[in-house]
Order: structure tokens, then C-alpha cells, then sequence
């Protein structure tokens, strides 16, 4: 049995509930004045659909061919208030992903580059659609706690990321589900924007296939 978890802590620092009705220009529910702005190539874009007593937002589905796809993500402007160091963060969102929508990767929230620079990103990986937890720091080099468990049978779930100063982990629908040590020293402070249903709008943009909601980022 997966063992349940305790609230986050933290202060928010992101927030989106979607129920704006909107696809860009999206208020950051937390004060803080991160907007999300949409970035799209090849005709993609957000759709606003109905979820519980609100709305939430759907992404480009799967393509079936290799080239020309739609891509779309919703990005905030870069900012400091954004990036943990070495401070605790969680972040998470509700998700609904059907099997047949699945990938080698998906993401769904995610800040900075592992390339490039340092990293924390939620995503879905793989036919199975299993979700998973990355961070990546100079010098630490990339880490990720994988879940257990799939999300992609159709059915809303909630995922979130945690990390402590000594250890990350996954949570699905509020038990854990995966978890791995990593090194207190590994911070994460980049200049790249908050990134949401892919890291961009281009080819290679691990464009997630499903419908986000409630999206939130935690610091402290």
C-alpha cells in the first residue's frame, strides 16, 4: 500500500486554476504576477473544456505523423521568485491523460533545461504514462524519483513533485509512489521562463496530449 502524505509546505509563489475562460494572458491565481502567455507552432493550441464546477485547459492531441504536428505550452515571463536553489519546492497539477495519448515523454510543468541549464520538471513517461520527477543542478547532475504507478487510463489524477533538502518524490492522487535520494547541494536558478504542456513550441517540445488543471508551484 503506498503510503499517504502530508499537505506541502511552502508558499506559493504560481498558481492556476484555469476558470478564467482564457488561453493566454492567464492570471497567476498566487499574486505573484507570473502570466501565462501561449506559445504555439503548426496551428496548436489550448482549449478551454469543463472540469468539476470550473474549467480547465486542453492540450494538442497525439499527431500521427512525424512532422508538422501542433504544439502548443502556456509560459510565464522568466523570474528569480521562480527558482528554488537549494530550498524545498513542491509543484503539481491534476491531470487527465488516456493511454492512447501516450508518448516517449511528456511534460507537464517544468522550468529551465537540463542541457543547458539547471532543471525541475514534472512529466509522463512512456507508453505506460507513468509520471516522474526531475531536477538537475551543476555539478549534481540529473536526478529523477519515478512513480510506480500509471495516470494514463483516462480518469483525472493529481501528480506532484516534492524536494527536501536530502530527498525527492513523486505523489499520485496524494500517496507516494516514488522517491530517491539526492545531494543537499543541488541547486536549481535559471533565467528560463515557467513552462506548461511542453517546454516550448517547437518540434521536439515533449508536447503533453491531455488536459491540465490546477497547476501550482510551492516554495520554502
Amino acid at each position: 500500500m503506498a503510503a499517504a502524505a502530508r499537505a506541502a509546505g511552502g508558499t506559493f509563489v504560481a498558481r492556476y486554476t484555469f476558470d478564467g475562460g482564457r488561453t493566454s494572458g492567464i492570471r497567476d491565481e498566487s499574486g505573484r504576477g507570473h502570466t501565462l502567455r501561449l506559445i504555439a507552432g503548426n496551428g496548436g493550441t489550448v482549449r478551454v473544456v469543463p472540469h468539476r464546477s470550473g474549467q480547465a485547459l486542453r492540450f494538442p492531441a497525439k499527431c500521427r505523423t512525424t512532422s508538422n504536428c501542433p504544439h502548443a505550452a502556456l509560459q510565464s515571463a522568466s523570474s528569480a521568485a521562480l527558482n528554488p536553489g537549494t530550498r524545498p519546492i513542491s509543484f503539481g497539477a491534476a491531470v487527465l491523460l488516456a493511454r492512447s495519448q501516450t508518448t516517449r515523454g511528456q511534460n507537464i510543468v517544468q522550468k529551465g533545461y537540463s542541457s543547458t541549464s539547471s532543471q525541475y520538471k514534472l512529466q509522463i513517461d512512456g507508453a505506460a504514462g507513468n509520471p516522474s520527477c526531475v531536477f538537475h543542478g551543476a555539478g549534481t547532475g540529473l536526478k529523477i524519483a519515478r512513480s510506480s504507478v500509471s495516470v494514463a487510463d483516462g480518469s483525472w489524477h493529481t501528480v506532484e513533485c516534492r524536494r527536501t533538502p536530502t530527498a525527492l518524490t513523486v505523489l499520485v492522487d496524494g500517496a507516494v509512489r516514488g522517491n530517491r535520494a539526492i545531494s543537499a547541494r543541488l541547486s536549481v536558478a535559471n533565467n528560463r521562463p515557467l513552462s506548461i504542456g511542453g517546454k516550448g513550441a517547437y518540434a521536439d517540445n515533449d508536447q503533453f496530449h491531455g488536459i491540465i488543471d490546477d497547476v501550482w508551484v510551492r516554495i520554502g
